[in-house]
């Protein structure tokens, strides 16, 4: 293999004739790691380290390497890190180093990173393992001795280091505080001249917060740390500045009981000074500062009122910055708010809109106080002739509907409803965008403040104004048009709620909108997106309306069946795919709004729906809107669905088989539980080939983990569906149940407790299903099984940080495995202390709703059974 070649083949542009040779050069690179991973180390470190070689042949020998330690899967990193751990001989793991460390001081400053990420790399597998211990000090040695270029790399290095999620190297550089601090500090001071050095320093000290705690305890060491820092928002370099200020958002963020003293003396001015820099990305990193104090700040308040309710007398220490600061931080916020430049995208994030933010937190930080200053702004800008003032005026008023007392904000938004729907008129689209969002604020916060019968009628035409106006609004009044919905829909169910009188109307409104064909396509996936909200929240007395716009979908959907062969370009084909999607999420709307009464249009829906599906090709996103169609239409017509199965169920199979499209292979799995749960027994004939398939893709490696919890939720449906005829499938289904128990996160791996906990989640769902199942007449086959589900019952109940759904899953597996043996067959287990304080402690928590309290007394009841009838009776 001729590695210059290769590695160059790597870097080939993104272009799809060269797709090929990447490709192919990628696979050698593989191929060679497979066959000689020592070898292939020890070639890409000499040729990163080649000084004579060209610097894009070096910056790809320095990708592979890191590559060669990298993965997004936590299996697959740590099944490469064992491969330099178990593998590699220790002369060549010390020369591959040596060489890394070597290129720090390169003058190809590309060659130079690379190296620090892979020094980085070996670094996280290292250093928790106390191997590598002279590597800090050789940063440090170097930061303090070396030339300008190893300097900054070892800083940056440093940096990438410290940027690590891994819980046990984040453990273990506690323990190198000391020597990170030296260096990066060092090279952060401003007796550094070279900026280049400095900038990097300051990128690692923000870094490196997280572990230098200890320092930050020792008053003199974190004066000299805040000096330093303080001292870098004025170095006159914007990436300096830039850096300094995220500094100290991150230090304000993780040591807030120590910065009282600093905001008193450096902080109040140093960051106004910093949000009135004419740099961007100085002026928005000054005024996140802001927002993180404001952030801490509310949750401080939040966790010292719960302790107050609690009764206990642990409160964190709260300083009020952000009042003390409101009488000079808001009115510069809102100085900041004119600032809006007129050709920025929806996406783009600039000072504007973070100042935007920030006022937003200043309302829910400070409160009722903050009110006068912002209506002072409001007043004396409103009507201003610059489309700026009046933008951020507006936008001022919207930004304050959540903090303030209600009591203080209703009349004020009575004042300003007309206002605003005045604005909504306004010459300037940036200043009715901002109107309709304001408007969409008080319809979430403030509905109360809207009069039904008086204000409604006109702010619904308002907003229904700007939706047809232009497409730059679309986004704030449909969202503006969606709370309404939300807010105005009355109690579930109800006969007619306020929206009744103006359902009609809107409807209409947006079918018209949607049939336009000059229409931006980004306004009429919003004019649907609202119809969907309002179908969803129409009253019992709009059911007629509802059912007529059924009539009008569906049409419109078989309208787009000749259009699929007029499409001639891929933008005609995204375009007539959302127009599709559109539509059939607003028929599952109708199916769920009307329920049993879908059943006159079902034949029409499904031939519509089994058309568009056999249209399709692979990596459309369409299927996905049809499969949650139909879901929605087996439960709305529950057994009399199976009439469609021997035409749909193809489909269905097809899509659980297709691993290379994970989104609709989990779009199947989910429908099978939907269509399992209406067809009960109904679903048997189909149910062989479900557990195959699902079984298929529980083992598959093609598949993420995140899919398993569904499919063992799913057995658990099938057979509840099934009953008594589940027994076909329970040795296998127990097996796979019980090896999944066994899974667990471990005590450094926070990235997976989040899957541990939503696959116990399924194993509990699969076992309520089955033991629901096999107590028709077939409880004594769960009796293998008994041992370890009390097992894994024993784990959650070990786990005080489980989850709601899976202490109430928890919760029915222990009153349904009760009830199947309702003879004491198991009271012993009924009989352990654990037992009882995990169904106290779901039953008593004061967080878990109304429906997890009631399992919990339910699966107490059971219990209660079970222990006092069968006092004398012996485990089986």
């Amino acid at each position: 293999m001729d590695v210059n070649q290769v590695l160059e083949s790597t870097l080939s542009p993104e272009h799809p004739s060269d797709a090929s040779t990447r490709q192919n050069a990628e696979q050698q690179l593989t191929h060679a790691a497979e066959v000689d991973f020592s070898g292939y180390l020890t070639t890409l470190a000499h040729e990163l380290a080649n000084e004579q070689a060209q610097p894009h042949i070096r910056t790809a020998a320095g990708i592979a390497l890191k590559n060669a330690f990298s993965s997004r899967e936590y299996a697959r990193l740590r099944e490469v890190q064992e491969r330099w751990i178990n593998q590699i001989d220790a002369n060549v793991k010390k020369s591959v180093k040596d060489l890394a460390l070597q290129t720090l001081g390169s003058r190809d400053g590309r060659a130079g990173q690379s190296a620090g990420q892979f020094v980085a790399s070996i670094a996280a597998i290292e250093i928790p393992r106390n191997e590598w211990p002279e590597l800090m000090a050789a940063l440090v040695e170097n930061v303090g001795q070396g030339g300008e270029h190893l300097k900054q790399a070892s800083l940056t290095t440093i940096g990438y280091i410290c940027e690590t999620d891994d819980a046990q190297l984040r453990e273990s550089l506690a323990g190198y505080s000391n020597q990170i601090l030296t260096a990066v500090v060092q090279g952060a001071r401003k007796e550094e001249e070279n900026m280049e050095v400095r900038n990097a320093a300051i990128t690692a000290l923000s870094d490196c917060l997280d572990f230098i705690r200890s320092n930050f305890d020792n008053e003199g060491e974190r004066n000299y740390i805040m000096q330093v820092v303080c001292e870098a928002t004025q170095s006159g370099d914007v990436r300096i500045e830039a850096g300094a200020y995220g500094c100290l958002n991150r230090i304000m963020g993780l040591y807030y009981d120590k910065m009282s003293f600093y905001m008193e003396k450096a902080l109040y001015g140093l960051t106004i000074i910093g949000m009135k820099n004419e740099e961007e990305d100085v002026g928005k990193l000054a005024v996140e500062f802001w927002c993180t104090v404001c952030e801490e700040e509310i949750a401080i308040e939040d966790d010292n009122q719960m302790a107050h309710s609690e009764g206990s007398g642990e409160t964190r220490p709260y300083y009020h910055f952000a009042k003390t600061a409101a009488v000079e931080v808001v009115p510069a916020l809102m100085q900041l708010m004119t600032r809006q430049d007129e050709d920025a995208a929806d996406e783009d994030y600039n000072v504007s809109r973070a100042a935007y933010q920030c006022l937003q937190l200043f309302a829910q930080a400070v409160g009722s106080d903050i009110v006068p200053s912002v209506l002072a702004f409001v007043e004396a800008n409103l009507a201003d002739p610059d489309w700026h003032k009046r933008d951020a005026a507006v936008s001022a008023f919207g930004a304050i509907m959540e903090g303030p007392k209600e009591v203080q904000l209703e009349p004020l938004v009575k004042q300003a409803l007309p206002l605003l729907m005045e604005k909504m008129r306004d010459d300037a689209v940036q200043v009715r965008d901002s109107a309709a969002y304001a408007l969409g604020r008080i319809c979430d916060l403030l509905p109360d403040a809207i009069d039904p019968q008086t204000e409604l009628p006109a702010l619904i035409e308002a907003l229904f104004g700007g939706l047809s106006s232009n497409p730059k609004m679309a986004g704030s009044c449909c969202w503006a048009l969606m709370n309404l919905a939300d807010k105005f829909a009355g109690e579930p169910g109800c006969q007619h709620n306020a929206l009744s009188p103006h359902f009609q109307g809107s409807a209409t409104a947006l079918l018209q909108v949607t049939e336009k064909s000059d229409v931006d396509n980004q306004l009429r996936m919003a004019a649907y997106e609202v119809l969907n909200n309002f179908i969803t929240n129409a009253a019992n007395d709009c059911l007629p309306v509802v059912a007529k716009l059924s009539d009008v979908i569906i049409q419109r959907l078989e309208n787009t069946i000749p259009m699929q062969h007029q499409v001639v370009s891929v933008e005609d084909r995204i375009t007539l795919e959302e127009i599709q999607t559109s539509l059939t999420s607003g028929l599952l709307a109708i199916i769920q709004r009307l329920e049993g009464e879908i059943k006159p249009q079902a034949d029409r829906i499904m031939h519509i729906l089994l058309q568009m599906l056999s249209s399709f090709g692979p990596k459309s996103s369409v299927p996905d809107a049809i499969f949650a169609a139909m879901g929605g239409l087996a439960n709305a017509l529950e057994e009399d669905f199976v009439k469609y199965m021997d035409s749909f169920v193809p489909f269905l199979y097809n899509a659980l088989g297709n691993q290379d499209e994970p989104a609709l292979c989990s779009m199947a799995i989910g429908l099978v539980s939907d269509i399992t749960r209406s067809l009960s027994e109904k679903s048997q004939p189909y149910c062989d080939s479900f557990m195959n398939y699902l079984l298929n893709n529980l083992r598959s490696t093609s598949l993420s983990n995140q899919f398993k919890p569904a499919i063992l939720q799913c057995f658990g449906d099938i057979a509840q569906a099934i009953g008594p005829y589940f027994e076909t499938y329970l040795s296998v289904v127990a097996t796979v149940l019980q090896q999944a128990a066994n899974v667990n996160a471990g005590s450094d791996a926070y990235d997976l407790y989040d899957y541990v906990t939503s696959l116990r989640e399924g194993i509990m769902d699969a076992w309520s299903g089955i033991i629901l199942a096999m107590k028709q007449g077939k409880a004594q086959l769960l009796t293998p099984y008994v041992e370890s589900i009390f097992q894994l019952l024993s784990i959650v109940a070990q786990d005080h940080h489980r989850s709601e759904p899976l202490a109430r899953s928890a919760m029915g597996v222990i009153g349904d495995l009760a009830d199947a043996f309702p003879h004491g067959d198991y009271v012993n287990y009924y009989r352990n202390e654990w037992i009882q304080q995990l169904i106290k402690e779901t039953r008593q928590n004061r967080e878990f709703s109304a429906r997890t309290i009631e399992t919990a007394r339910w699966a107490r009841e059971q219990v209660k059974r079970q222990t006092a009838n069968f006092q004398g009776v012996q485990m089986s």
